[in-house]
């Protein structure tokens, strides 16, 4: 195995820690980092230095943010009876792409996954909980992955927030568009199948 000089070794090991980064992508990213110019490498350092001094959550909907409220709790054109729920503050980005959605967004930051020891308690529910009992709100959509963890918090999710006024929705799954029948696993036939609408 190579030996790099002890700063090297700490940078690669540093990027090793990031999300599908290896070994081998680490000493690329590290080994094109000292070949960039100073201004750059510090530059970069700069930008990781301001993300964490500068970002934080959203007071109200837990998004990350450099303003509280954010961008999405503040704006006086969207639609504050309408809230979405989702599981991370990436999943908003897909949504917004739509240019469909003009509600409001809450971040639960994970999901219910008991074979990972993370229960109800772990997630930012309380907050969603307490912005739907004070504010007036008339739909929440419950936008989690249509997986087994993400169908256990929406159905935890559900009992909690119904209420009499209050309709409690779960987005649409099944087949994607250009997608090919033959290829859909049961589950995904399934989804299809019940989540059918009238033409």
């Amino acid at each position: 195995m190579s030996k790099f000089a002890e700063p090297m070794t700490r940078l690669i090991d540093e990027l090793k820690k990031l999300p599908g980064i290896g070994s081998k992508t680490a000493q690329r990213l590290a080994f094109h980092i000292l070949r960039s110019s100073d201004d750059d490498a510090v530059a970069l350092a700069a930008a990781v230095r301001d993300v964490k001094a500068s970002l934080r959550l959203c007071s109200v909907c837990n998004n990350i943010t450099d303003v509280d409220p954010c961008v999405y709790c503040s704006s006086a054109t969207r639609n504050h009876r309408l809230v979405c729920v989702v599981e991370e503050p990436t999943n908003i980005a897909s949504i917004e792409k739509t240019k469909h959605f003009n509600g409001v967004y809450h971040v639960l930051h994970g999901l219910i996954s008991p074979l990972h020891g993370v229960g109800p308690e772990q997630l930012r529910i309380s907050n969603l909980l307490r912005r739907v009992a004070e504010d007036q709100v008339d739909e929440v959509i419950l936008a989690t992955n249509p997986t087994v963890e993400g169908e256990a918090t929406a159905v935890y999710l559900s009992g909690e927030l119904r209420r009499p006024g209050l309709k409690v929705t779960r987005i649409a799954t099944g087949i994607p568009v250009g997608s090919d029948i033959e290829y859909a696993d049961e589950i995904t036939m399934l989804k299809s199948i019940e989540g059918r609408r009238e033409l």
